[in-house]
């Protein structure tokens, strides 16, 4: 036995991108992409994506490098998902939503060598540029351009593409479709970088290898049971974390993409009913959205929808279900590349009141499959807490889908992962008796806002340079669409006339002229003084039941 040793035939890296490959065969002439009036089969999402990687050569991008994509979920940013990795480079989706600032900060900390953006964008992403110190290089910049999106608007200018070194249609057709693709040297080869929220000033940008997207996609697939040829609405942006994993799990079975620019419940309504949509992802506020409806009919057949980012409320949750879709819940992070725990549902479940099948739905769960273990650990002394579902401890993970590590942060990957081989999530969880985890607290007291994830002591920041702020502290207010808001508790400095003090509205807007809109406090309350430990640290722990108080 110990003669038979790996070799060539046996040892090829593991990689999604082979996926496209096999359904161009499996199901060529099957549809593969549908948005609005335009529908692509898969042999010819796999030539667009050949003639996209085979552009991104010849402009010279080489292996390693990152190239970047400010898009929603249209055609192009799907295609980019297998035409930026396929070209050797490192696929690096940033989230629209980003001010000019942030994205400046990530683009030059990703060293990004050229970025495919939306017209819609294309002015925030100039605006970032701008930003760039003189002696920086910029990334060259493709102009994503969709018929349908730039029929309805006026708002990119016609001049726009002097800026930009070709159009996406562009690089599709001066691509050559029969372009040997560039597969990894190795499985562990970086293949995605991601960032997380909250990166004004300390951006931590996730990388994941070939193996461990593959580890993920193929988990994805097996824990939420996806047959072949689903008709998928895009619900979820892609820029999540690669859309939890599903833009490539969804060419390994062959689905039908249904692409949308923007999400509103009519709309969504409208292309389950249109297409017979079978699955979609989305955080806890795309189910509000869709339950809260006037306009949104009760389901013909079941649509199967996962949600992650926060446990789905109760009320909404059963509203959601009774309009006919089948609710997943599960828990993953960026660190991860998507869904590494999930609440399994067992069948004697069905027969307990809503508000108690509520309640273990919300829990995150158990391990999938495709992650080795799952374990809530007191983080002083790393021994597992008691199963008695009171008992607090931190989420410890380990498995093939982990993050190799942070972009060019060898501190914040020693902090995160350990010696004793655990990867410490950050998050506050019990552990119940039949081994199910349930998330209680972050440690680092992010909000969980509409999916996306704000980081308080950024918001903070933004609060302590208005010269009328003595002291600042933002927490989570649950709010009934979003899942969770900033809530802003503040202290005025004692010398202010009456005429200086600051309004809750002003603000308001003080912190809207330098955040993303989604990171901006609903509320803002004022108080003499914060309440503090012995040790002079604020104690957050009592603003959150205040804040709850007023939700």
């Amino acid at each position: 036995m110990e003669l038979l040793l790996p070799n060539h035939a046996n040892s090829t890296p593991l990689t999604t991108l082979g996926f496209l490959e096999r359904a161009a065969t499996a199901y060529s002439d099957c549809p593969s992409i549908v948005y609005n009036n335009t529908t692509y089969t898969w042999s010819e999402t796999h030539r667009r994506c050949l003639q996209v990687a085979s552009s991104l050569s010849s402009v010279g991008i080489q292996r390693g490098h990152v190239v970047s994509v400010v898009a929603p979920n249209v055609p192009s940013m799907y295609e980019l998902q297998f035409g930026v990795p396929m070209s050797g480079a490192i696929l690096n989706n940033i989230n629209t939503r980003l001010d000019a600032h942030n994205l400046s900060v990530l683009l030059q900390h990703s060293e990004s060598k050229l970025v495919f953006v939306d017209h819609l964008h294309s002015s925030l992403v100039l605006e970032a540029l701008s930003l760039f110190p003189r002696d920086t290089k910029r990334p060259h910049l493709v102009l994503v351009d969709d018929d349908a999106a730039a029929s309805s608007t006026t708002t990119t200018s016609p001049t726009v593409t002097v800026d930009f070194i070709d159009t996406y249609e562009g690089f599709v057709e001066e691509g050559d479709p029969k372009y040997k693709w560039v597969r990894p040297r190795s499985e562990w080869d970086p293949m995605v970088l991601n960032y997380t929220s909250g990166t004004t000033s300390s951006p931590k940008g996730v990388v994941h290898s070939h193996r461990g997207i593959f580890i993920l996609t193929a988990n994805a697939l097996i824990d939420w049971a996806v047959p072949k040829q689903p008709v998928y609405l895009w619900t979820l942006p892609m820029f999540h974390a690669n859309g939890w994993g599903y833009t490539w799990g969804m060419a390994a079975v062959g689905a039908t993409n249904i692409c949308l620019r923007r999400f509103d419940a009519s709309a969504i309504s409208d292309l389950i009913q249109k297409h017979n949509v079978t699955h979609m992802c989305g955080a806890p506020v795309v189910l509000n959205m869709i339950s809260n409806s006037p306009d949104f009919e009760p389901l013909k057949t079941p649509v199967q929808i996962l949600t992650a980012g926060a446990p789905p409320p109760a009320p909404v949750l059963s509203r959601t279900e009774s309009m006919g879709f089948v609710v997943c819940h599960g828990y993953g992070l960026t660190e991860t590349a998507g869904l590494v725990v999930s609440c399994s549902w067992k069948p004697e479940w069905d027969k307990l009141p809503l508000e108690e099948r509520a309640r273990l739905k919300a829990r995150q769960g158990v391990k999938t499959v495709g992650l080795t273990e799952v374990d809530v650990v007191n983080p002083e002394t790393g021994e597992s807490v008691k199963r008695d579902g009171v008992s607090l401890g931190e989420v410890v993970l380990r498995g093939g889908c982990v993050t190799v590590g942070y972009f060019k942060d060898k501190e914040s990957t020693r902090r995160c992962i350990s010696d004793n081989g655990w990867f410490y999530t950050g998050d506050i969880a019990v552990m119940h008796v039949d081994g199910y985890v349930e998330i209680k607290d972050r440690s680092k007291d992010v909000i969980i806002s509409g999916g996306e994830n704000i980081c308080s002591a950024e918001v903070e920041s933004v609060l302590y340079s208005n010269t009328a702020v003595n002291e600042a502290a933002v927490v989570a207010r649950p709010d009934k669409f979003w899942g969770e808001t900033p809530c802003a508790f503040v202290s005025l400095k004692r010398d202010l006339e009456l005429t200086e003090k600051p309004t809750e509205k002003e603000i308001i807007e003080y912190c809207r002229a330098r955040l993303p809109r989604y990171m901006v406090p609903r509320k803002v309350v004022f108080s003499e003084e914060l309440p503090k430990t012995s040790t002079g640290k604020i104690q957050k722990y009592l603003l959150r039941e205040i804040a709850k108080s007023m939700s």
